[in-house]
């Protein structure tokens, strides 16, 4: 391996030159647009993976230094990579291009740094547009080719919006002409934008609680579109074309750390919260005006690693006991645990990859009510907390490791 000068704020690591060339030949498949995915689920349509890895992990492509602080995932263009990044309390945004090459990077506005301090959202990229949130509140509008600020509000100022405990923390969701946001006053709820100017289209009171930590789901019905997001104390479905507050699921507890985007499916909502009811299964009625509880499980208790649903089976980890539960998503019983320490789970062309808090990740063989581990590695390369969600394109797998986004190359050679 040799290092390669390449320009400030960036280091940029090259492999051997066939390995480089072998990737950039590789036919592009998919981009990522938004958090964890096309749908928000973590499921990345994938084929041609590597089943396992070698002893050391799969080959290193490149890594990127010089992100500032941050748990925010990268989004993937055709040909760029954006990913927000905290330095000296401001967050900023960078392209890169696909080879992880520096291009630019723009400040957004003031970053949460009271504590685990760093860039929390991940960008959502439409069209020529770029829709980003920081953790003290700013939204804003940016033009995707460079950078340049079509349009922004301070949530805390023109929202009204309370500090919660750990910042800002949502991946804005794009409907059509509409994005929205969560600034989490009693007066200014959930708020919807027209995308191309910022005017407000709705405000909705929802239920007067602060924000919680959810990047919002969108359920799309017959009868209406429904945005599904957490606030401080409840679950809350809204109607997504003029802010109506259709139903809630309140959670049991004190704690406001209510992270993890729901997952629909079927007619059935499902979601899982370290602070509050568990894991929990919702019928959602035909037109979407309303729940009912099917079941809960307080055992599962993922905060903020999200969870993969195949078929009649959950897989999540557990916060408190630090392992990683196969539920059964039919009755909610968990049927297996597995000892991995907790973290993020993502899926890719037959493969669960739990990338936990301690920076394992690994590779596993989801099994109906069991998993079975295949490979696993350490990452070593970047700083502080391993919170990031991994993400997969295009037979990429990237990591963001604090300051460092690393790639490395899943693509089984044929």
């Amino acid at each position: 391996m040799k290092h390669l000068f390449s320009p400030r704020p960036s280091s940029f690591l090259l492999l051997p030159i066939t390995l480089v060339l072998l990737a950039a030949t590789l036919p592009a498949q998919d981009v990522v647009l938004q958090w964890r995915g096309a749908d928000r689920t973590g499921y990345y349509h994938e084929s041609g993976l590597l089943q396992s890895w070698p002893a050391e992990g799969p080959g290193l492509l490149w890594a990127f230094d010089g992100l500032g602080n941050g748990y925010s995932s990268p989004v993937i263009t055709s040909d760029r990579i954006f990913i927000t990044g905290e330095t000296d309390t401001v967050t900023y945004l960078f392209a890169l291009d696909r080879s992880g090459k520096y291009l630019w990077k723009v400040p957004v506005g003031k970053e949460w740094t009271i504590n685990y301090p760093g860039a929390r959202s991940t960008p959502t990229v439409v069209d020529d547009l770029l829709y980003v949130s920081t953790g003290l509140g700013t939204i804003a509008c940016l033009e995707a080719k460079t950078g340049t600020k079509k349009w922004s509000y301070e949530m805390q100022q023109d929202f009204h919006a309370p500090r919660n405990t750990f910042g800002f923390s949502e991946g804005l969701l794009v409907d059509g002409n509409l994005v929205f946001c969560t600034p989490g006053s009693p007066d200014t709820n959930l708020v919807a934008l027209d995308r191309f100017t910022g005017k407000i289209e709705w405000i909705s009171k929802g239920l007067g609680e602060h924000a919680a930590y959810c990047s919002p789901l969108l359920i799309r019905l017959p009868e209406r579109n429904i945005l599904v997001t957490f606030t401080a104390h409840a679950l809350l479905g809204i109607d997504a074309t003029d802010g109506t507050l259709l139903w809630s699921h309140k959670q049991d507890g004190e704690g406001d750390v209510h992270v993890n985007t729901p997952w629909f499916e079927d007619g059935y909502i499902y979601y899982i919260t370290g602070d509050g009811n568990g894991s929990v299964k919702l019928k959602l009625s035909a037109d979407g005006s309303g729940i009912t509880e099917v079941w809960r499980n307080k055992a599962c208790d993922n905060t903020m690693g999200a969870f993969i649903k195949l078929g009649d089976y959950i897989y999540t980890a557990s916060y408190e006991k630090r392992l990683w539960y196969i539920q059964d998503a039919t009755s909610g019983q968990l049927t297996d645990s597995i000892k991995f320490d907790k973290g993020n789970t993502i899926f890719a062309d037959g493969r669960l990859y739990l990338y936990n808090e301690r920076g394992l990740l690994g590779l596993f063989k989801p099994e109906g009510p069991k998993m079975e581990l295949v490979s696993s590695f350490k990452v070593t390369w970047g700083t502080k907390a391993h919170y990031a969600h991994p993400v997969i394109c295009d037979g990429i797998l990237y990591i963001r490791h604090g300051n460092s986004l690393l790639a490395y190359n899943i693509k089984e050679v044929r």
